[in-house]
C-alpha cells in the first residue's frame, strides 16, 4: 500500500451503501481496507482498484468475534494508521418478533451490535493515539421510532444511535470525530435478504445509494454528530421523526413493515 495516502476501513462493501462508501473513499484519494462475507466482495475490491486506490479485501463473518479480529489482523498488517473507518455492516429481518426464528434474531444482535462495539473499540484506540481519525457509524431514521414487524432491527440501529452519540461526547476534545449515518430506505438488497418484499416498505421507491454515500462521506469529512442521507423525502421523513410521538411513528413502522396476508 502506498503510506502516502490515508487509509480507510469500511465493512459491508461488496454491494449497497458500504460499496458506495469505498467508491466515495476511492475517489477522495484513499487507500482501502474492505471486508465484506459474500463473494461479491473480491469483484468490488476489483472495481475499486480502478478508481486508483490500493485495496485490501477481507472475506469474513463479522458476526463471528474472530470474523472481526480477522480484519482488525489485516488492518494491522498495513502498518498505516487509520485515517477513516465506515462501519456499516448490518443485517435485518421483517416479521413479527415471535415469527421470526430466534437464531435470525441473534445474527441482527452480533451483527449490527457486537460486531460495531468490537471493531469500533480496536480502531478507536489507535485514533485516539494518534489523535486524528473519523468514524462512520451506520445507524438509520429507523432508530427514531419503534419497530413493529422490525423489532430487533430498529432496536439495534437505535443502540447504534446511542452509542455513536456516547462516543461523541467521550471524544469531543480530541481530533477524532463520530458521525452517525441515518439513511432511509435505500435500493439495496437489504430488504430482499430481509424477507421484506411483500410489505409496503419493500416495494416503495426507495434512495440511491450513491447519494446517500456521498451524503455521508461529505458529513464525516466535516466532522458531523449525524446526518439524515439520501433524498429530500428522507430527510423530511427525519424531521418529522424528531417531533411526532412513539405512538404515531409505530403505528406508521407497523403500516410499511407489515407483511400482506396470505392468501389461503
Amino acid at each position: 500500500m502506498n503510506a502516502v495516502r490515508p487509509l480507510a476501513v469500511v465493512t459491508g462493501a461488496s454491494s449497497g451503501i458500504g460499496l458506495a462508501l469505498a467508491r466515495q473513499f476511492a475517489d477522495k484519494g484513499f487507500d482501502l481496507v474492505v471486508c465484506a462475507e459474500d463473494r461479491g466482495l473480491a469483484a468490488a475490491a476489483q472495481e475499486l482498484r480502478g478508481h486508483g486506490a490500493d485495496v485490501v479485501a477481507v472475506r469474513a463473518d463479522l458476526a463471528t468475534y474472530d470474523g472481526v479480529e480477522q480484519l482488525y489482523a489485516a488492518v494491522l498488517s498495513a502498518r498505516r494508521p487509520v485515517a477513516a473507518a465506515a462501519l456499516n455492516a448490518g443485517v435485518g429481518r421483517g416479521g413479527a418478533f415471535l415469527g421470526v426464528d430466534l437464531a435470525d434474531h441473534a445474527r441482527i444482535i452480533d451483527l449490527n451490535i457486537n460486531a460495531t462495539v468490537h471493531l469500533t473499540h480496536r480502531l478507536l484506540r489507535g485514533m485516539v493515539e494518534e489523535d486524528d481519525g473519523r468514524l462512520l457509524i451506520t445507524s438509520s431514521v429507523a432508530a427514531m421510532a419503534p419497530g413493529p414487524y422490525q423489532t430487533v432491527y430498529s432496536a439495534s440501529k437505535s443502540f447504534l444511535q446511542s452509542f455513536a452519540q456516547g462516543l461523541q461526547g467521550e471524544l469531543r476534545d480530541t481530533g477524532v470525530s463520530v458521525t452517525s449515518l441515518m439513511p432511509g430506505a435505500t435500493e439495496t438488497a437489504f430488504f430482499h435478504r430481509a424477507g421484506m418484499d411483500d410489505t409496503r416498505l419493500g416495494r416503495m421507491d426507495k434512495d440511491d445509494p450513491a447519494r446517500v454515500a456521498e451524503d455521508a462521506f461529505e458529513a464525516l469529512m466535516r466532522g458531523r454528530d449525524k446526518v439524515v442521507a439520501g433524498s429530500v423525502r428522507t430527510k423530511v421523513l427525519g424531521a418529522a421523526a424528531k417531533v411526532l410521538p412513539d405512538r404515531l411513528k409505530a403505528a406508521g413502522q407497523r403500516y410499511v413493515s407489515r407483511p400482506r396476508p396470505r392468501r389461503q
